[in-house]
């Protein structure tokens, strides 16, 4: 079942949202079933978010003319930014999903579940006002936001900007169509695409020829990706494991070098103590043999301790790195082989699905799926109002 996916930028009358007039597009025996998440004032909010930095950029300005009195006038006075923004997210049409079917039902639920992560995935953009409308002629939420940066170089450190926000969040733009705008709000409608998928339903993307994933295809898909994810990284720690094992290795190449150095010790000339000549004194000997050798030697054992040390030091934390990276070797296996299963899984399903579709024939599938999808909801809610009550 495919419906469209419409973001527009609304006209931010914070009072019709809210209902505290009544335009003439509202069916006020239905305003009831309106959800009213959030209805913060304005100003309010501006000086929770603001009044620190406010007083911040005062304190540095040697000229009382350049302090700033209200931030919030500031901005609605000025021309570079606006106090505020509205993101109007709707599903379908009025034609295909009114708000009083069961088809509009299944949107509100939709709608509803994409907006409860919307502040969580848009830090940067601090939302005062949203409302869900169930008394128009389509289900459809209107979102106020605040974009705020921090950190900033320019006025306050904490200020409104509408494009640094997104830029914050991922959206830089960069020709007059690929705006950080439209970047984002391309991506909270794949945001809301993505719910949509979750209850049966594709995204129709009017003038374009992309084709749009069932359900289980799309399940299977996202496995997919997981998998080619996992593989990787369990490359990756191959590569890491194999690195390391040439390490050790080499470590215990160290080792027999030591050993061979402990031999030309005790038998190389160069090590060992000459006899004295006969007409050398006692001192001289000491002076000029004795003393140098064991000099010498001591410089060398030092060096070769310090070596060695240092050896048994980086040996012992690479049997440590090695047993973790055996233990998420074998973690990863096993949620490779968990996702092969799965997929596995999903394409038998996909292929009954797709056996089922056969039989009963689209239309009559698409009912049955909207049936069961409106009876679901239907005891969420009835479930969600005994806890309530409760």
């Amino acid at each position: 079942m495919k419906r469209t996916i419409s973001a527009e930028v609304g006209k931010g009358s914070v009072d019709h949202n809210c209902r505290k007039f009544i335009a003439a597009n509202v069916d006020q025996e239905r305003t009831h079933l309106n959800i009213n998440y959030c209805n913060e004032p304005i100003r309010q909010i501006y000086h929770e978010l603001f009044d620190e930095a406010l007083a911040r950029y005062n304190a540095k300005q040697t000229r009382t003319d350049r302090q700033i009195e209200d931030y919030y006038e500031k901005i609605c006075s000025g021309k570079q930014e606006k106090p505020f923004h509205e993101l109007v997210i709707q599903i379908g049409n009025k034609d295909d999903t009114g708000s009083a079917t069961e088809i509009g039902e299944m949107a509100k639920g939709m709608l509803d579940e994409y907006y409860r992560d919307f502040q969580e995935r848009n830090p940067n953009l601090h939302v005062f006002s949203a409302h869900l409308h169930m008394d128009e002629a389509t289900p459809h939420i209107h979102i106020d936001f605040i974009p705020v940066i921090s950190g900033s170089s320019r006025g306050l450190d904490t200020r409104v900007s509408l494009k640094k926000a997104l830029e914050a969040q991922g959206f830089r733009g960069g020709t007059r169509s690929a705006t950080e705008w439209n970047l984002w709000v391309q991506s909270e409608k794949e945001q809301l695409a993505r719910v949509m998928e979750r209850h049966g339903f594709e995204w129709e993307q009017k003038g374009t020829h992309e084709k749009h994933l069932s359900v289980i295809e799309y399940k299977k898909q996202e496995r997919a990706k997981e998998l080619a994810a996992m593989e990787e990284m369990l490359a990756e720690k191959t590569d890491e494991f194999s690195t390391l094992a040439k390490r050790v290795n080499s470590l215990a190449d160290g080792k027999q070098e030591y050993k061979d150095l402990e031999e030309r010790l005790y038998h190389d000339q160069e090590y060992q103590l000459p006899e004295p000549t006969a007409l050398m004194t006692a001192k001289a000997y000491k002076t000029k043999v004795a003393d140098p050798l064991v000099k010498h030697l001591k410089k060398y054992l030092k060096g070769l301790l310090t070596r060695y040390y240092m050896a048994v030091d980086k040996n012992y934390h690479l049997g440590q790195n090695n047993e973790k990276l055996k233990k998420e070797n074998k973690a990863l296996a096993e949620s490779n082989s968990q996702l092969k299963d799965e997929i596995a899984i999903l394409r038998k399903e996909n292929k009954a699905y797709s056996l089922l579709r056969k039989a009963l024939g689209n239309e009559q599938l698409e009912a049955l799926i909207v049936q069961m999808k409106v009876m679901r909801l239907q005891k969420e809610q009835s479930h969600s109002k005994m806890h309530v009550m409760k």
